[in-house]
C-alpha cells in the first residue's frame, strides 16, 4: 500500500478512529497525489476516492495498483453506498480545521456515522516533516527563487513601476516553474512599511528601499524569500534598521535546529528589537510545503520543537508606518546540529 496512506492508517488504529472523511485537497495530494476534485474516504477495508466523472481518467492515470485506492464516479455511488461506506464504524474521523458545519451535518445525515471525531490535524501535522522528495522540490524551488533574484538587479530601473516588477516575477517563474506560490510583494519607499504591500504603480526613484517577498512551486512545492534593497545608496536612517534585522536573522539562524523551541526562538528577537525601540509586528517564520504557510509557525503564541526536516522561514522584519519597512527572508532546512539555507541570495547591503 502507498505508504502515507500505512502511515495514516496506523494513526488511526492509535486514535481508536475505524474510518476517516478526507476533504482537504491539499492532504489528498499529499497523500495520494491526486490533483483532482473529489473526496477521500478511508474505511474499515478500502481507501476510496470519489469523484466528479470528468477527472476519473486523469485520476487513473496518476495512480497505480500499488497506491490500492477504489476510484468511484459521483454519479454512479448510491445513497445505500454512502451509508455502507462506514457501516459498523464507531469512529469517524474528519478534517474540523478544513469542513463548515453544514458540510459537518451532511457528513453525518450521508455517511449515517454515529460517532463523527474531531483528528486534530493529524496530516497537517505529519506533513511538517519533508521526505527526501519533498526536500529536493523544495531546493530546486528555492534555487529558481535565488536565480529570479539574481536577474532582478540586472532588471530593475529608476522609473520602473512596482507593478510591472511583480509582473516580470511571475514570467519568469511561469517559463521555469509551475508558477508563483503567492502573488509576490514589491514594495517601494512608504509602501515597504506595509509586511503585506500590494504592487501599485508607484515608480521605482533613486535612493529607493525596496522589499521584495516573492516565491514559486515546484511539483506542487514551495519556496519563499525576501530581500530588501537600495537604489543607488543606503540612506544612514535605514543602515540602522536594516543592520539591526540582519543581525536577528543572522542570530536566529543560528539557533534554528532540532529541539529548538519556536516561543523561546521569537522572544530572542522580540527583545532585541524592543531594545532598540521596534516591535517585531507577525511571526518570526512559518512552515514551507505544499502550501506557502503551513505549521509550524514560528511565534510567541505557539510552543513548538522544530524537528529533523522541518522546512521553515527565518523572517525577522521592523516596519516604520509612513517611512520605510525592512524584511528579510530565508527558506531553510532544520537538521540535528542547526538549519540548511536553502535560499542563498546574499544580504549583505544590496545596492543597485
Amino acid at each position: 500500500m502507498n505508504p502515507k496512506l500505512q502511515w495514516l492508517r496506523n494513526k488511526m488504529s492509535s486514535l481508536d478512529l475505524q474510518g476517516l472523511i478526507i476533504s482537504n485537497p491539499v492532504n489528498i495530494k499529499y497523500l495520494t497525489n491526486i490533483n483532482a476534485e473529489g473526496i477521500l474516504l478511508l474505511t474499515r477495508k478500502e481507501n476510496v476516492f470519489i469523484t466528479d466523472g470528468r477527472y476519473i481518467e486523469h485520476v487513473h492515470s496518476i495512480l497505480t495498483l500499488f497506491d490500492e485506492i477504489i476510484v468511484y464516479d459521483t454519479h454512479d455511488v448510491s445513497t445505500d453506498d454512502y451509508e455502507n461506506f462506514f457501516m459498523f464504524c464507531e469512529n469517524v474521523g474528519f478534517e474540523e480545521n478544513y469542513v463548515t458545519y453544514a458540510k459537518y451535518k451532511e457528513y453525518i445525515r450521508k455517511y449515517k456515522i454515529n460517532n463523527l471525531v474531531e483528528t486534530e490535524d493529524i496530516i497537517e501535522k505529519q506533513r511538517m516533516i519533508k521526505d527526501e522528495e519533498e526536500i529536493s522540490n523544495i531546493q530546486k524551488a528555492c534555487e529558481i527563487t535565488d536565480s529570479c533574484f539574481s536577474y532582478l538587479l540586472m532588471y530593475i530601473k529608476p522609473g520602473m513601476t512596482e507593478k510591472q516588477i511583480a509582473r516580470e516575477i511571475e514570467e519568469y517563474y511561469n517559463q521555469r516553474t509551475d508558477g508563483i506560490s503567492f502573488e509576490p510583494i514589491v514594495a517601494s519607499g512608504e509602501n515597504s512599511a506595509k509586511p503585506h504591500a500590494v504592487p501599485t504603480e508607484r515608480k521605482i526613484q533613486e535612493q529607493d528601499i525596496i522589499t521584495i517577498d516573492m516565491g514559486c512551486k515546484v511539483n506542487g512545492y514551495c519556496s519563499d524569500m525576501t530581500r530588501t534593497i537600495f537604489v543607488g545608496s543606503v540612506p544612514d536612517e535605514m543602515k540602522k534598521v536594516y543592520e539591526l534585522v540582519l543581525k536577528n536573522q543572522v542570530q536566529t539562524h543560528k539557533e534554528l535546529k532540532a529541539g529548538a523551541n519556536t516561543r523561546l526562538l521569537t522572544k530572542m528577537v522580540e527583545n532585541d528589537f524592543k531594545l532598540n525601540g521596534y516591535d517585531l509586528i507577525h511571526s518570526l517564520g512559518h512552515g514551507v510545503g505544499m502550501e506557502i504557510h503551513e505549521s509550524p509557525y514560528i511565534n510567541s503564541k505557539t510552543d513548538v520543537f522544530l524537528r529533523e526536516n522541518m522546512i521553515v522561514t527565518n523572517e525577522p522584519g521592523i516596519y516604520i508606518p509612513g517611512k520605510f519597512g525592512v524584511r528579510i527572508e530565508d527558506t531553510v532546512q532544520i537538521s540535528k546540529f542547526g538549519c540548511i539555507n536553502l535560499t542563498k541570495s546574499g544580504k549583505d547591503y544590496i545596492i543597485i
